[in-house]
């Protein structure tokens, strides 16, 4: 959420930045501001008729202990006045200050400079390629028919039990999913990150808190006896470990890692482009977490994508990394890099993590601040990615690794399951 104070200090400069995000702002921009203004107008004549009826009630004790009754009724009436008037300002108040927050609310981070322009995915910059995709043999199979093949992956029974986009993992393919889960996590482990295990239900102040709310409220389940949310990331939960949190300057940086399964509705999509494990209403996902002082977060943001760029090396998949344009970055970000590793059998790059820098966009909602050295309050910046998302990961293992023995399982991870194919 913007500060109200930066929209009124940048009003033209967000306004030409949200542009980017082919918007238009400044109507929103100054009708905070016009909102703003009413509020701290109504604040100060609360403030001052409060101040009066404060007064007027010891001069009331004062008459009445000097015996002039009369005069204390005649300023007793006035006080009743006083106290119709600050109620009326109060509810007042509170429809003002109710109106700008949910306003707030609907306003996007602003872009960083470095976004490019552009309205769909088909206007991200490629920044970075890596791997040599392979060249497969004859009758190669995209996962859904691998799984198929070698019983890891049963969808169909997945929509027996759920529905379609919930599959159901066996043997080897299950044993493959928690090796997944656990060299990830070991990985972020070893670069810093503290491990937490964490609801995968969170509460409205959760979902407002990292932004999924009121933005993504309908791709998320909600769970109505309860008043809670499916987790659709593990970031939501993880950060929100610092709602309402004041560190101090040598607490920073704070970094997180957690494995969740996340849960999305992700409504409308049909086709081939979301076969198997493309697109999941169910899936499993580690990510990272970072707190960062201002001044450190984008060293930070190169230091994760150098962190998942290494991960994907490891795995020996081919990936690119684009810099997502202002029409296709999300609500809170401020910049981010998506990874996307390519399917040799489907022909097709699949998106695998995101890795983004919010600034204080999230840290303003989750009232999470710092003290710096001089004991000044200071917002927070936020960042996030995934270290990995499973499914796809999974896809291009057995899409890109398939051979006439089998899948071959990359060296890194036959440690964590203990074979070196699956057949």
């Amino acid at each position: 959420m913007l500060l109200v104070q930066n929209i009124r200090d940048n009003k033209d400069a967000y306004s030409k930045a949200l542009e980017k995000r082919n918007i238009t702002a400044k109507p929103l921009l100054e009708e905070a501001i016009t909102l703003d203004e009413k509020r701290k107008s109504l604040q100060a004549e609360l403030d001052t008729i409060l101040a009066d009826s404060n007064k007027l009630s010891k001069e009331i004790g004062k008459l009445f202990k000097s015996g002039e009754q009369q005069k204390a009724n005649l300023l007793k009436e006035k006080t009743s006045q006083l106290k119709e008037t600050s109620k009326t300002l109060s509810e007042e108040l509170a429809t003002t200050q109710d109106r700008l927050q949910q306003l707030l609310y609907t306003i996007p981070n602003i872009p960083h400079d470095s976004v490019p322009d552009g309205q769909t995915d088909e206007d991200n910059v490629e920044v970075f390629r890596e791997g040599v995709i392979p060249e497969l043999m004859d009758g190669a199979l995209p996962h859904w028919e691998l799984a198929k093949k070698y019983d890891i992956i049963d969808f169909e029974l997945g929509v027996k039990i759920a529905g379609a986009g919930f599959p159901v993992y066996k043997g080897k393919g299950a044993r493959l999913q928690r090796a997944l889960i656990a060299y990830f996590l070991d990985k972020n482990t070893a670069a810093g990150y503290t491990e937490y295990q964490v609801p995968h239900v969170v509460n409205e102040a959760s979902g407002l808190g990292t932004g999924q709310l009121p933005d993504k409220e309908g791709q998320m389940y909600y769970v109505t006896a309860d008043d809670l949310y499916l987790i659709p990331t593990g970031e939501v939960p993880v950060t929100n470990i610092f709602r309402d949190r004041m560190v101090t300057e040598s607490d920073l940086p704070i970094t997180c890692t957690s494995y969740t399964p996340c849960f999305r509705r992700e409504a409308g999509s049909y086709g081939a482009h979301v076969r198997g494990l493309n697109r999941l209403h169910q899936f499993d996902k580690v990510e990272i977490v970072r707190v960062e002082k201002p001044e450190n977060s984008y060293v930070a943001l190169d230091g994760m994508v150098e962190h998942v760029k290494e991960i994907l090396n490891e795995l020996e998949l081919p990936y690119r990394i684009l810099r997502l344009c202002g029409g296709d970055i999300g609500f809170t970000a401020a910049l981010t890099f998506d990874f996307e590793v390519f399917s040799t059998a489907q022909d097709r790059w699949l998106e695998i993590s995101s890795v983004s820098n919010f600034e204080s966009f999230q840290a303003n909602r989750l009232k999470l601040r710092y003290k710096d050295a001089n004991g000044k309050k200071q917002l927070a910046h936020t960042l996030n990615g995934s270290s990995l998302a499973l499914p796809r990961v999974l896809a291009g293992i057995l899409e890109n690794c398939q051979t006439p023995e089998g899948i071959k399982i990359p060296k890194a991870l036959i440690p964590y399951c203990g074979f070196e194919y699956i057949s």
